[in-house]
């Protein structure tokens, strides 16, 4: 397996140099602290906003979601649990939201599974924040079976907007973990994501760097054929 330190020098080489990667760098992971005071309609809308980016242009869900909140009530969690059949028929007749029937089911679902998070841990940030980084892909597995409509990938994306340390295993970095020897295809077992783990934990030691800043890196260092 390669050593970070050869990743890294390809990506600064890549990029136009330290400074010019260090630019590049993830923003906005923060605290356990943080991540377990923040309330749960914070993690409800940002689950909700996860589900509706998927296989959508993302901007045009970002310049919407003011009308999402004020649709669903600033995603208090509660009141999206306890949506009757006419609420729903009010939201897919409500033009200022992508009207999919589906994804907005999906928000009454995953409107219960925070509460029933909340209930076994304290708050749906408590639970993200018991999480360690070191078996992210625990998490992420755990988070997709009590979600609905959030694969791995979409798991990983989520935490990356909440602030949650972990990575993200895009082309350009599943590319990276291919060229590194760390798997040999696109990780789909529960093994090749313990390898994958296991090198992120690797390089973590080796440089002092948080997941993510080890993800963007690796992503930066090769493209995806």
């Amino acid at each position: 397996m390669k050593t970070f330190e050869e990743i890294e020098a390809r990506a600064q080489k890549r990029k136009g140099g330290k400074v010019a990667l260090a630019e590049l760098m993830p923003q906005g992971i923060v605290s356990v602290k943080t991540l377990a005071k923040r309330a749960d309609e914070f993690y409800l809308g940002e689950l909700s906003k996860s589900v509706f980016k998927a296989g959508f242009v993302w901007k045009v869900i970002d310049r919407k979601w003011p009308d999402f909140e004020t649709a669903f009530w600033q995603f208090n969690v509660r009141r999206c649990a306890a949506m009757s059949p006419e609420d729903i028929d009010a939201h897919c007749q409500n033009t200022a939201i992508v009207r999919n029937l589906k994804k907005i089911q999906t928000v009454q679902h995953n409107a219960m599974a925070v509460l029933d998070i909340a209930g076994e841990y304290g708050s749906f940030g408590k639970y993200l924040a018991a999480w360690d980084e070191r078996d992210f892909v625990s998490l992420v597995n755990d988070l997709k079976k009590r979600t609905q409509r959030l694969g791995l990938q979409t798991c990983q994306y989520f935490c990356r907007a909440v602030g949650k340390d972990g990575f993200v295993l895009s082309a350009d970095v599943v590319a990276a973990l291919i060229d590194a020897g760390v798997i040999d295809k696109a990780p789909t077992s529960r093994q090749a994501l313990q390898n994958v783990q296991h090198a992120f934990n690797q390089w973590r030691e080796e440089s002092g760097l948080n997941l993510a800043q080890i993800s963007r890196t690796l992503a930066c260092s090769i493209d995806a054929p």
